[in-house]
């Protein structure tokens, strides 16, 4: 199957850069995919993705093939929950749970709709998920960034994965340790298509 590839010219503003949508596999193909809202196993409880895949700007996807690179030789892999989600859907997210620290409002649109941001968590070589002490899309304190209740293992494999991501230029949010930012995110034209 021949991935998709999108790219749309932006005139309204020079400030914003054209989109360019890639298939993570393309740039990262040994990363691991489990695309949550490709299934009813998320915080909706239904199918809100057509497909299950991961598309993210360029310059984000190539990011995460470094963040994947110094990964590798330590027996680690990334895997993702979430990449590009389409306006459509962040409409979906927040009729269910209108509280700015977990979704953005529609009306100002997320980084997820422009592209550059990702879900994501360190697995073995085996594809296992390390412990990082609560499960994605946990709406609780556990999943807070400054969390106190961890053990010595989930706090040292957040770091890890921190560092990591800071290092290729992705900063996260204090309420969910598993989302990252790319630098530059506002440059990116929010955006409502089906991937």
């Amino acid at each position: 199957m021949k991935s998709k590839k999108l790219l749309f010219l932006v005139i309204f503003s020079m400030n914003i850069l054209s989109a360019d949508l890639v298939n993570i596999l393309e740039i990262v193909p040994d990363v691991v995919l489990d695309i949550r809202y490709a299934t009813e196993n998320n915080f909706t409880g239904k199918v809100v993705y057509p497909n299950a895949n991961c598309f993210l700007e360029r310059v984000v996807a190539c990011a995460l093939a470094e963040v994947q690179k110094e990964l590798a030789p330590l027996g680690l892999r990334l895997k993702i929950w979430d990449g590009y989600r389409p306006l459509s859907v962040q409409r979906i997210f927040w009729n269910i749970m209108p509280d700015a620290r977990y979704v953005m409002p529609p009306e100002k649109g997320s980084r997820h709709n422009r592209g550059c941001a990702v879900d994501l968590t360190l697995v073995d070589a085996h594809g296992n998920e390390l412990p990082m002490g609560s499960e994605f899309d946990d709406f609780s304190q556990r999943a807070h960034r400054d969390f106190s209740g961890l053990t010595t293992v989930e706090a040292a494999n957040r770091i890890l994965l921190e560092t990591k991501m800071l290092k290729h230029g992705f900063t996260g949010v204090s309420w969910e340790w598993w989302h990252y930012d790319f630098k530059g995110w506002e440059k990116y034209p929010i955006q409502d298509v089906q991937v």
